[in-house]
């Protein structure tokens, strides 16, 4: 080869490389561009606007700066399998989570004992597909709700987007009222105003997420001793107290109802994690143990659920023995049971400690909200990636503030109801994901992360979007809240039982697949 054929061959792969370099480093990546091979797919643009980069600069390293781009083989660093099970340890290791089960005996009837059995039974139906798509994060490096594009379809996806996003905010909002109100009991006649506590509770939702994945994980290590420790004191005192008893064993048809609705609630929490489960794991190692993986979430949710939710059901059930706990229920919800327990003639000032300490609980329970909402925003439409993750996160936080102020004089008992109306939505995500996975996909991994945002070659969602809208029906017809019981549900006992995630269980499976097959005959994909 002549030394001049040789300097235009360099030149030539300089200025490719150089191309190839400005292609990579652009602040700007056309929506259209797409990746040769997948080492290069996972090396995607941040797209962030001048303004958002030049403000984030401002903290260099210490912020995660990437959103829902897949993440880089390079970038998976985190090798934790303890600290993937203790985030979920700390997230429902919280007065919340006691709350639920409480519902049992004080709000549907049942004694101890089949509260204990709905909460273990329900729990586990949902932490097991939980538990499972955790595994999605560390095999392929998504987040999921852009995994979900491939298993439901780029449209349905996006609006499960938004639905999830609203879903972050309501349960912020629900959990921190909540807590202000156990704050407002403290020290008592100086209530802490609600706007001050609810303040409390959102600056530290806000804080850790703003972080990102690193710090959530590392709050997630510690944060469930204190409250750990906080229950078993209120388990001594509830001892002490002789207010517990099991309770009489009944039966018929309105327990029976009573039993559907109860379970649908704690199903409800338990998978309620599963529209962003993957997002705690995408920075794990591919070749991660997917059984040690799923093993360590499962436990993570598990332990915490069985054993504060039946807490919760022994408070109930000790409530309704105990005029003095029955009456602060009425005026504080949960809160005035906990406080009756372990402050009024009991622990006193190390009482009122122990509420501080269940009231920040919240925030454990809050984090991945707030951590989600901002990838799920970015998931509904690719120009929002252009505002970075903590943006968002920072403007859900700081909504979600507004918002529980104003929920907590005016409409509180809406956001409840709302919010345990849109969990459905979670049993339909799952259907119809696993039965991609395991029916169409046959328990395949290999997802090709180079066309998470090709409107050309992602699946549309055909099958998805007729099964997740012609739901509604059956949800109407099948629910059972305090605002609304549905045709059906309302013939299960004296008030009703809610059967709408064993109906939906069944209407998503066998529809979405039988419209799934005639999508890919005649859609391709």
């Amino acid at each position: 080869m002549s030394s001049e054929n040789s300097y235009e061959l360099n030149t030539k792969s300089l200025e490719d490389l150089e191309k190839k370099n400005f292609e990579k480093t652009s602040i700007r990546e056309e929506d259209e561009e797409l990746f040769s091979n997948k080492e290069d797919a996972a090396v995607t643009t941040k797209t962030t606007l001048p303004f958002f980069a030049k403000l984030m600069s401002i903290f260099g390293d210490k912020v995660e700066m990437n959103g829902i781009e897949p993440i880089t083989d390079e970038e998976k660093t985190d090798t934790s399998l303890y600290a993937a099970g203790t985030m979920w340890l700390s997230a429902n290791m919280v007065i919340a989570t006691a709350a639920l089960g409480a519902l049992g005996p004080l709000v549907y009837g049942l004694n101890f004992g089949q509260s204990v059995f709905i909460c273990i039974f329900w729990s586990l139906l949902g932490a097991l597909p939980v538990a499972f798509f955790s595994v999605f994060g560390a095999a392929t490096g998504l987040r999921q709700m852009v995994l979900c594009r491939y298993l439901m379809g780029n449209v349905t996806a996006r609006l499960f987007s938004l639905i999830n996003v609203v879903a972050c905010i309501g349960w912020t909002i629900v959990n921190t009222i909540a807590a202000a109100q156990l704050l407002r009991m403290v020290n008592r006649p100086h209530n802490l105003p609600p706007w001050a506590g609810c303040l409390v509770i959102i600056a530290g939702t806000w804080i850790v997420p703003f972080f990102g994945y690193k710090l959530v994980h590392m709050y997630g290590n510690v944060a469930w001793v204190p409250n750990f420790v906080v229950f078993l004191v209120i388990i001594a005192r509830l001892k002490k107290s002789g207010s517990f008893t099991n309770g009489p064993w009944t039966g018929g048809e309105t327990t029976i109802g009573d039993v559907f609705s109860f379970g649908s609630t704690i199903y409800g929490f338990a998978i309620g994690w599963l529209s962003y489960i993957a997002d705690y794991s995408v920075y794990m190692p591919r070749d991660t143990s997917k059984t040690k993986l799923f093993s360590s979430v499962f436990v993570g949710l598990m332990f915490p659920l069985m054993f504060t939710l039946i807490l919760g059901a022994a408070c109930g059930a000790a409530t309704l023995n105990n005029p003095t706990w029955m009456a602060l229920y009425d005026e504080y919800s949960f809160g005035g049971v906990v406080y009756g327990i372990i402050v009024q003639d009991s622990l006193h000032g190390f009482g009122q400690f122990c509420c501080v300490v269940l009231s920040l609980s919240t925030v454990a329970n809050n984090i991945p909200n707030m951590y989600s909402l901002a990838l799920g925003t970015q998931a509904i439409w690719e120009s929002l990636i252009a505002v970075p993750r903590p943006v968002w996160t920072t403007l859900g936080a700081w909504i979600g503030y507004g918002l529980s102020v104003a929920a907590f004089y005016e409409f509180e008992s809406f956001m409840e109801n709302f919010m345990n109306s849109i969990s459905y939505y979670l049993c339909q995500l799952m259907v119809m994901c696993l039965s991609e996975f395991f029916i169409w996909r046959k328990g395949s991994f290999d997802f090709d992360v180079t066309i998470w945002k090709d409107w050309n070659k992602l699946p549309i969602g055909y099958a998805s979007m007729f099964c997740f809208l012609t739901s509604i029906i059956w949800i109407a017809l099948c629910m059972s809240q305090s605002y609304y019981v549905g045709l059906i549900s309302r013939r299960i006992g004296a008030y009703g039982g809610d059967i709408s995630i064993e109906v939906l269980w069944g209407y998503e499976f066998v529809f979405y697949n039988i419209l799934r097959y005639f999508e890919y005959k005649f859609v391709g994909r």
